[in-house]
């Protein structure tokens, strides 16, 4: 397993019940998780007063209860980089705050493949394309390291989000193109204009809207689309990574979909695994997802 390990300002403190309790910066959270099967004692201190609990409901959905948490703040991410990444906080509906820690794994493995290129050759540009790309972190991790970033969510308020997060980490200036637009549609039009890239991020949701009413089904759409990217690549790409959270993709079909997609065009290898994030009470790891990883020969 993959273990986002080097967090400081982030930590799972314990799990129990269907939930996981959570330090983010100074403030304790209390967030559901379908991964947590198992009851055991809720000793560890927090879970009795954190600053914020969802609470799921049994009809779906459910709703936040707080307690002294401020509307926002920001915690920090020392990865790879010179300089921290930053960012910024807020609770919002179906029980997000706007990161996912584990996947900071990733970020170091991207941002030292990233490093390790423009050590061998200074003068080249590496440019890296970000889909699905959420609040940033890929992206500020894979600018901070030296990429060139195109960055694409179908959410306005979430590309918005992603610069305010670039802003803080001292990236606002950074060579990163901020689009708001269906990630499918963008990739077919990429493809007639010629445009290519070194390498390709992905964490598609298990479904999802475009901006306008697009249907994306993860079963249904990732492989097609992970063999239409293919053809937006450089002729010697650097990597290309697929996240995961839906059950049924496990590490071994991502590695049976990258396999068959990439490695017949362009070599390399692949390797997946599990992705997941160090409990502090009693030193296991929560399973996070899953991740896929190819890298060029």
């Amino acid at each position: 397993m993959w273990i986002a390990d080097h967090w400081k300002d982030y930590e799972v403190l314990d799990t129990s019940s269907g939930e996981k309790l959570e330090r983010w910066g100074q403030y304790i959270l209390v967030r559901p998780d379908p991964q947590v099967i198992w009851n055991t004692p809720k000793d560890t201190k927090g879970w009795k007063k954190p600053n914020g609990h969802y609470h799921r409901s049994s009809k779906g959905g459910g709703e936040w209860e707080f307690f002294h948490l401020p509307e926002e703040w920001s915690i920090h991410y020392q990865g790879k980089q010179e300089n921290p990444l930053t960012f910024h906080l807020k609770p919002f509906s179906f029980k997000h705050t706007g990161l996912f820690p584990e996947q900071a794994v990733n970020w170091d493995w991207f941002s030292s493949i990233i490093i390790e290129a423009l050590k061998k050759n200074p003068g080249r540009s590496i440019k890296v394309l970000n889909l699905f790309a959420y609040t940033g972190g890929a992206t500020l991790s894979a600018a901070a390291a030296g990429a060139q970033v195109t960055h694409v969510d179908a959410s306005k308020g979430m590309v918005s989000w992603a610069k305010e997060n670039a802003t803080a980490s001292g990236l606002g200036d950074a060579p990163v193109r901020w689009l708001v637009d269906d990630c499918v549609k963008f990739v077919e039009r990429e493809i007639r204009r010629g445009n290519t890239y070194d390498a390709i991020i992905m964490d598609p949701p298990s479904y999802g809207r475009g901006p306008k009413g697009e249907i994306w089904k993860i079963e249904e759409s990732i492989f097609p689309f992970i063999e239409l990217t293919t053809q937006i690549l450089s002729d010697h790409p650097l990597f290309f990574l697929v996240n995961s959270y839906t059950t049924g993709l496990q590490p071994a079909v991502l590695s049976y979909m990258i396999n068959t997609a990439l490695v017949s065009k362009f070599g390399g290898y692949v390797e997946s695994d599990e992705i997941g994030l160090p409990v502090s009470s009693n030193g296991l790891v929560l399973p996070c997802g899953a991740s896929g990883r190819w890298i060029g020969a």
